[in-house]
């Protein structure tokens, strides 16, 4: 007997994967394997155990294909290794279903608009990184360090003072009579 299995996936803990998994329950999935990481990241435990779970005559079913892969090549490795345990793809709202020929071609071009899509947002970020750095704004924490912090550290430096031991690491404690942070 064939199942229709469901993956879900959404980027981070505060998304929520109810849209995703109500549409492959209505799409008849008997089960749905949820992960909760980017789609980038190798590490996605749901994923991997749902392949592990199904079986020659199943069907994978996803939300939407970008749900599925890293980028078309992974895809495209994904899908093939599900067609050659004999077990069918379909992603719901792109209206791919691989058991037919027609699915299949269009899994392909759907799977490049992905990777395009991923690539286009990439490189609005990194312009829009680019033209912030231009007009003198930079990423990341403001810096804590002073002028005057910085030239007694590099004073320190240059007597062989780092500030702290090794021994004086967080969690550890010693012996040695000075307090951490005061060598």
């Amino acid at each position: 007997m064939s199942n229709i299995i469901g993956y879900a996936r959404v980027s981070t803990l505060e998304q929520n994967a109810a849209l995703q998994v109500d549409a492959l329950t209505a799409a008849g999935a008997v089960r749905v394997f949820t992960d909760y990481a980017s789609g980038a990241t190798d590490d996605r435990p749901a994923l991997r155990e749902a392949l592990a779970y199904l079986n020659a005559g199943d069907t994978f079913v996803v939300w939407r294909i970008d749900r599925l892969g890293r980028s078309v090549a992974n895809l495209i490795e994904t899908v093939n290794g599900l067609a050659a345990r004999q077990v069918q793809f379909r992603s719901l709202t792109d209206a791919i279903d691989t058991s037919t020929a027609g699915g299949e071609f269009t899994f392909h071009i759907f799977a490049a608009f992905a990777q395009m899509e991923r690539r286009l947002i990439s490189e609005r970020t990194l312009a829009g990184l680019q033209a912030a750095r231009a007009r003198g704004r930079t990423g990341g924490r403001p810096t804590v360090m002073t002028p005057a912090r910085l030239a007694e550290a590099h004073r320190m430096r240059a007597e062989g003072r780092t500030g702290v031991h090794r021994h004086h690491a967080p969690g550890r404690s010693c012996n040695c009579g000075q307090s951490p942070g005061r060598h």
